[in-house]
Formats: C-alpha cells, sequence, structure tokens
C-alpha cells in the first residue's frame, strides 16, 4: 500500500469532524476547526476540561476492564481467551481514541499519547493481511462470515469509527500509525464492494461519512465513490436481503421523504447525505434533506431536541407520537442529530438549522453526561418517576464513547466563513481565528450565555477589510411561532427582542436573512459590536396533536429548557398547575450545580386529603442538569389546569 502524503497543517484545516468538516465543493460555507477557536467561557470551557480529566480516563478505563481493548490482543494471538462483550466493541475503542485525539489538539499531553500509542500498537497487530479488521469475527475463528451480514453485524460501523479515529489522531499528532490501519482497512473494503462487485448497504450507518472524511484527507476519489455507492444503495434490495425501514433501506434516497427506523442509524447516513450534497451539489441529495428536516423538526422532535421516542426500534414511530416518561431519545441520536443539523447550517447559511444544533446541544445532548463526567444517559426521558439514572457505562456503550469524541470539538460549531462573510453562529466566550479574503480575521465574544443574552464582539485586524458579519439571531428570541409548528411559544416577545450596537452606537434598520442580522461595510482593528438577546422565561406548548403534552406548558429561557425535579419541590410534580398568569422569575444560584439559572414561581398543588389547591413555590433547572444530586422525580411538561 502506497503511502499518502498530506501536510499535516492542511489537513487540521480541513478535516477534524463533523465540528470541522468543511464542504469542498460546489456549494456551502467553511466550517472554522474548533483548533482555530480557543474557548473560554464559564459554561464550555469547564466541560471540555472535566472531558479531557474525567470522561476520557473513564472511558479508557471501562474499555480495559469490560475487555474491549484485549479482544484486539486475542486477535493478534498475543492474549489467550474469548471474545468480550457484544460483536460491535471495537467501535467503543475507536471513538475513545477519537476523543483523546481532539484533547490532544487542544493540548499535547506525552502521557495521554503514549497510552493512545499503545492501543494503537494494539490494533494494528489484530489486522489482518489483506487489511481486514473486526476482533468478533477473527477471535471467534469465523474469517469465512466476514461480509455475509452487514444487516446485523456492524462490520462498516466499526470500520467507520476506525477511519474517523485515525484521521482525528493524525491530525492530532502527525502520526501516521493508525492512519495507516485505516486506509489498508478501506483498501479492503473497497476491493469487497462496489457496482461491479458486492452489493449491500450498511447496516448501521457510519462508513459512509467516515469515508468521506478519508476523501477529503486524501483525495482520493474512490473513498468518495464508495460512499456515494453505500448511500445510493439504500432501496435497491435486488439480490440482497432487505434490511426495510429500520435501517433506511425502504426507499432509495433520493425517494425518501419522512423520517423512519432506527434514529442513530439515520443521523449518520444524513449527516453523509448533506456532505455528499455539499460535494456534488446533487438536487436529489438536496430535496431529500429538506423532506426529512421538516418531517423530523415539525413532527418528530422533543423540545429538548430528542430524537426517537421508541425503544422497541431505537427511533422513530408515527407523526407527534412523543411520549414523556416513556421517551427513548438515545443519547447518540441527539449527537447524530447536532451533526446532521451542522452540516445543514454549513449547507445552507441558514439559522433555522443552527437553531437545531443549539437546542440539542444545551439540552438532550449534554444531558447524556453528569456534571462530574462519570455517569451517563443512554436513554432521556422528559418525565421519571425517580427510577431513572445516570449510570457508569453499559454493555452497549455507544453513548458514553459518543459524548467523550463530541465534546472537544465544541469550538468548532461556533463559526463559519466563506470568502467575504463570516457567520457566528453560536455565542461562546473565547477567541477565533478565521480566514476571510486575502487575510485572518481574529474575532473575541464576551458573554455569559446561556445565562445573559448579551455578547460582546470585538474584531481584529492587520488592516482594514470588507466583509460582512452575520449573528444568528435565535429562534427562541424571534419568537415566531405559526399554528403549525411543533412547539408554540405562547408569550411572544416584545419588538427589540435583539438589539444590535456597533462601537456604541444602535444600529437600527439592520437586515435580517435566514436568521443572520447582517453587518455588511469595511471593518477596522477594534471595531466593537454588542448584540443583546432578550431572555425572558417563556411559556411554549406543544402542537394539539402532541397528545403526551395536551394542557401542559413546558417552560424554555434562552435556550435552555427548565424542568421541575424533586429536589427542590417537595410535593407532587405531576399533580402541580402552573396557571397561565402565574409570574415568573429567574435567579443565579453559583452554588447549585455547578452555576445555574433558576426559573422561580408559585403554583397550585391539590390539597391532601380534601378539595380545593394551595400555593406552593417551585423551582425549576436546566433539564441537562437533572439526576445529579438525590434520586427523585422529574417534569418538563406542566398542567396548566388540575
Amino acid at each position: 500500500m502506497r503511502r499518502i502524503k498530506v501536510p499535516l497543517m492542511l489537513s487540521l484545516a480541513l478535516l477534524l469532524p463533523e465540528a470541522l468538516a468543511q464542504p469542498t465543493g460546489s456549494i456551502g460555507l467553511r466550517a472554522v476547526p474548533f483548533t482555530q477557536v480557543r474557548v473560554e467561557d464559564e459554561f464550555w470551557a469547564p466541560r471540555i476540561r472535566i472531558n479531557r480529566e474525567k470522561v476520557l480516563p473513564h472511558n479508557f478505563r471501562l474499555c480495559q476492564e469490560t475487555g474491549r481493548i484485549n479482544n484486539f490482543c486475542k486477535a493478534a494471538g498475543t492474549m489467550e481467551g474469548p471474545f468480550e462483550g457484544i460483536y460491535f466493541n471495537d467501535s467503543d475503542v475507536y471513538k475513545v481514541i477519537e476523543g483523546a485525539a481532539y484533547s490532544l489538539a487542544h493540548r499535547r499531553d506525552p502521557e495521554l499519547e503514549r497510552t493512545v500509542d499503545d492501543v494503537i500498537a494494539k490494533i494494528a497487530s489484530a489486522q489482518q493481511p489483506d487489511g481486514y479488521l473486526y476482533t468478533f469475527y477473527t477471535v471467534n475463528k469465523q474469517l469465512d462470515k466476514r461480509w455475509t451480514d452487514e444487516k446485523q453485524m456492524h462490520e462498516t460501523y466499526c470500520a467507520g469509527h476506525l477511519i474517523e479515529a485515525a484521521i482525528a489522531y493524525y491530525q492530532a499528532t502527525g502520526k501516521r500509525n493508525l492512519l495507516e490501519v485505516a486506509i489498508r482497512l478501506a483498501g479492503h473494503i473497497d476491493s469487497v464492494f462496489g457496482p461491479d462487485r458486492k452489493h449491500d448497504a450498511p447496516g448501521h450507518e457510519e462508513i459512509e461519512l467516515a469515508l468521506i472524511k478519508l476523501y477529503r484527507l486524501t483525495g482520493e476519489e474512490r473513498y468518495l465513490k464508495l460512499a456515494q455507492f453505500f448511500v445510493e444503495q439504500r432501496g435497491h434490495t435486488e439480490g440482497r436481503p432487505p434490511q426495510g425501514d429500520y435501517s433506511q433501506d425502504h426507499l432509495p434516497i433520493r425517494q425518501q421523504r419522512e423520517i423512519a427506523g432506527h434514529a442513530v442509524r439515520a443521523m449518520y447516513l444524513y449527516s453523509a447525505v448533506a456532505d455528499l450534497a455539499a460535494i456534488t451539489g446533487d438536487p436529489g441529495y438536496l430535496q431529500t434533506m429538506d423532506h426529512i428536516w421538516n418531517d423530523v423538526t415539525g413532527r418528530k422532535m422533543y423540545i429538548t431536541g430528542g430524537i426517537g421516542p421508541s425503544a422497541q426500534n431505537e427511533g422513530f414511530t408515527v407523526p407527534y407520537d412523543l411520549p414523556n416518561q416513556s421517551a427513548y431519545a438515545e443519547t447518540c441520536a441527539a449527537i447524530g442529530m447536532a451533526l446532521w443539523n451542522h452540516r445543514l447550517t454549513l449547507l445552507h447559511a441558514d439559522a433555522k438549522y443552527a437553531d437545531v444544533v443549539e437546542r440539542v446541544v444545551y439540552n438532550g445532548l449534554l444531558s447524556g453526561v453528569s456534571l462530574d463526567g462519570d455517569r451517563f444517559f443512554y436513554v432521556n426521558p422528559l418525565a421519571s418517576r425517580g427510577d431513572h439514572h445516570r449510570r457508569p457505562w453499559f454493555d452497549c456503550a455507544c453513548c458514553p464513547t459518543n459524548l467523550v469524541r463530541f465534546l472537544p470539538t465544541i469550538g468548532g460549531y461556533l463559526y463559519a466563513c466563506d470568502d467575504r462573510r463570516i457567520f457566528v453562529n453560536h455565542y461562546v466566550a473565547g477567541r477565533a481565528e478565521l480566514a476571510v479574503g486575502d487575510q485572518t480575521v481574529g474575532l473575541s465574544q464576551e458573554t455569559r450565555y446561556p445565562w445573559d443574552g448579551h455578547i460582546r464582539l470585538t474584531v481584529d485586524l492587520v488592516r482594514p477589510a470588507a466583509f460582512s458579519l452575520n449573528l444568528r439571531i435565535p429562534g427562541w428570541c424571534q419568537g415566531q411561532t405559526s399554528p403549525d409548528d411543533l412547539y408554540q411559544i405562547v408569550d411572544r416577545p416584545k419588538t427589540g427582542a435583539a438589539t444590535i450596537t456597533l462601537n456604541g452606537g444602535k444600529i437600527e434598520d439592520y437586515q435580517v436573512e435566514k436568521g443572520y442580522a447582517i453587518l455588511d461595510r469595511q471593518w477596522r482593528a477594534g471595531d466593537i459590536v454588542e448584540l443583546d438577546l432578550a431572555m425572558p422565561v417563556r411559556r411554549v406548548k406543544a402542537h394539539p396533536k402532541v397528545q403526551a403534552d395536551a394542557g401542559r406548558v413546558a417552560l424554555q429561557r434562552g435556550p435552555l429548557v427548565y424542568c421541575l425535579e424533586a429536589a427542590d419541590n417537595a410535593f407532587d410534580l405531576e399533580n402541580l398547575v402552573l396557571p397561565a398568569t402565574a409570574p415568573l422569575s429567574v435567579e443565579f444560584r453559583p452554588d447549585l450545580l455547578n452555576g445555574v439559572c433558576v426559573v422561580k414561581g408559585t403554583a397550585l398543588t391539590p390539597r391532601s386529603h380534601q378539595e380545593g389547591a394551595e400555593s406552593v413555590d417551585f423551582v425549576a433547572i436546566p433539564y441537562y442538569a437533572w439526576d445529579n444530586r438525590e434520586p427523585g422525580p422529574m417534569l418538563v411538561w406542566i398542567r396548566e389546569q388540575p
């Protein structure tokens, strides 16, 4: 296998993961890699640190203790014993390596690097001479079964996560040890599948988006063609066992109009389709994305951004089926939702997609990990009787290992640009370096977001330059809901919900296009833009067809969805009534749950053993922070009537 030379700095600019993926084809914005963004806020910076110091070591330790790493030694013949765990356990090791790579991209750590190199050596030793690598079949001496059951066995899924990890580690360290393994494996897969070879669709999508990353890194078009082949196999089941809508194999990709099946698989598939759309400009892919997105966000998404209500298929059912207590809403599906919508943000330069990223990340994704970083949710319900808790690990550990690779990349979601436009998609304090035109633009953010809606941006330039600075005005701030929206803001904002000043002077007539306020001018070093987003507590109601939320209201402030938890409220949460006219207030509590804004108010609760009701004071906390204290019931949707 010939060595493919890729300049390290070029690859860093192109291909750290979803948060960094930049369409290189005919359409779309360029994301600004997290390696060019310094996060320095009080909300995300501590989480990146906890991920490095606690979540990552925890994941490595559990992968070792549960035999996931030893499976590679057994496959290589350097250790005796049976295969341990679920057949796709290789993927967890790869995802932890990917997370380690992103931590190393933030800060080189010789000890962590030695740990990763040791695991990589074990992985490399398990690879077969022809490039095949999947320890379940190797340890069980069943290599004759390889590639015979793509519907079930997750061989390409594991390969995809290996490829992503290899690219990330190469970009972070310049080391090719895992990249060479990935290239050999990708070459082997390309020799097995293709138009004139084996026809099949990956059972659990992942290989598609990984191959596109490998194409962008190496320039080898065969990887792009193989990714497109796998995508186009959906729904074309001649000569192979059909997988049905569970694996999005019920219709050809260009004919799919509604989301169906396993939620994580769908998100990985549509992330790859969005990448292909950005590279090729194919209108068929674009139309599919539009229809699927409208179906998900308009009929099948929780207010937290979680998706997939059903445990039976770990995915979607019928429109408006959004139960709260039995909600599945897998953490991995939330991560996939963020990856997909980030790509759509870049593809269309439309803030409605970034709005979804924000909803997911601050709520249904972030809830997946405890504040101290060593306990996790697989399932994220919106109501609990007190019997649902985070756990240190799972037999199927996809969620902890997915979180460890997502959290370090949060800075890569903040900005996007092209040759004349900068898009500020999310508000996080820190500094970024953006390539616009023929020079680098420095952009600093000062903000306490999501607790406060004031954002101060300072422009740093070597010389004056003309470009457009596009600031996302979040949908929750604009409050532009209609009766057809899945979630409707009850108390509409007053005029002036978002105000902008430039160098101290208020801008009265700024233009808003696709959710972005456009400031197009000749910029100079030291220019200061201040954006104020009004952050009152909003009452939100679900669409009337969502039966689970009928007669109920949810509380949201800024991007954060709130919930009631028994730890703060010594009464029956389910029977609490929040009148439509009840006043609500906000208080920041630095000593609570690592510092949160709580929502306070007065509601009604039935009197014990007698008619009537009594007033009680309640406290609501951000949904992401529940189940970090003593166990007890939790509730997002509150009754408006007894």
